[in-house]
């Protein structure tokens, strides 16, 4: 089978989720070969053999994280060249989406960005207009450069004994045009990353405040969640716009995701629409949520979510 490049999503060494779902999509339709760029592999190996990396190829050299994107992108042209690979796989973040632009371009190719899904010939599958029609493309030129949208799969472990090949790339003076001068690392909570969380539980309007959002948070919290917000709540001020869910917001696919207090206006079903399963509690059963729910409960989110935290926290 044809290798598949997947470029490692990592910050510091550390992997994020989205490369062992990418790994897991790649192993599905050829050879996983994972691309690391930067300094900390040796303390990441372990992670991507035990989701199936056949090989890897090994970019070390600090100097191709001192700048933005470009160095990436010249990496990756030089092993689509060298290697002739099926398709490259990235994750749909920002940096994600501009890397699959630029190399598409430098190896003038198709580019599918926000894939939701996959099929076998390297067809995406697209949710688009607010989620309200699903699409598919196909690359018809070069090698398909597919940026995938996080929690799109499940991360499914394959140990594996990788080899792996050191790499290396001449940077262009146009590659080195806007370097990194500094770095600064978020605080983060005990709560998983919102677009990474394989549960979300967002409130809406119907929460009703600020200081009912600790209502949001403790179920989240019973549930291991990420917590969201829609943008009514956070336009309110309730909860800071980072936590944002929706067409203005973060885009979010979870395994599970909780709307309380959610209408389900349109700009938010397109951040949640291709969550696997969505479950709603709203005390108006006319409510355009439920129009897309797996399960919905018709109730007074100050009774329904209190009740339902605690009964989780009873079985954990």
């Amino acid at each position: 089978m044809a290798e598949i490049l997947v470029l490692v999503d990592h910050v510091d060494g550390e992997v994020k989720k989205v490369t062992f779902e990418l790994l897991t999509l790649a192993r599905a339709y050829g050879d996983a070969a994972a691309v690391w760029v930067g300094p900390g592999y040796e303390g990441a190996k372990d992670k991507l053999a035990e989701y199936g990396a056949g090989k890897v190829y090994v970019a070390a050299d600090e100097e191709l994280t001192s700048y933005v994107v470009a160095p990436k992108v010249e990496l990756l042209a030089q092993l689509v060249a060298d290697k002739s690979p099926a398709a490259v796989f990235v994750a749909a973040t920002g940096e994600g989406k501009e890397i699959a632009g630029r190399l598409a371009v430098r190896t003038e190719s198709g580019v599918l960005t926000d894939v939701v899904g996959l099929q076998e010939g390297f067809v995406g599958e697209h949710s688009i207009f607010g989620g309200a029609i699903v699409t598919h493309a196909k690359v018809t030129k070069g090698t398909p450069i597919i940026a995938v949208r996080p929690n799109s799969a499940a991360a499914e472990a394959s140990p594996s004994t990788p080899e792996e090949e050191q790499v290396s790339v001449t940077l262009s003076d146009a590659a080195k045009g806007a370097r990194v001068v500094e770095k600064v690392v978020q605080e983060k909570g005990e709560r998983p990353e919102l677009t990474e969380a394989a549960i979300v539980v967002s409130g809406g309007r119907g929460v009703g405040g600020a200081d009912n959002f600790k209502l949001i948070e403790e179920l989240a919290d019973s549930l291991g969640a990420a917590v969201g917000a829609s943008r009514a709540a956070t336009d309110a001020g309730w909860y800071p716009h980072t936590f944002q869910v929706g067409q203005t917001g973060k885009t979010v696919s979870p395994q599970l995701y909780i709307a309380v207090g959610i209408s389900g206006a349109i700009q938010h079903r397109a951040g949640m629409q291709t969550s696997k399963t969505i479950v709603a509690i709203n005390k108006d059963a006319e409510a355009p949520i439920f129009e897309l729910v797996d399960y919905g409960v018709v109730g007074d989110l100050f009774q329904v979510a209190p009740q339902l935290t605690e009964e989780i926290n009873k079985r954990k």
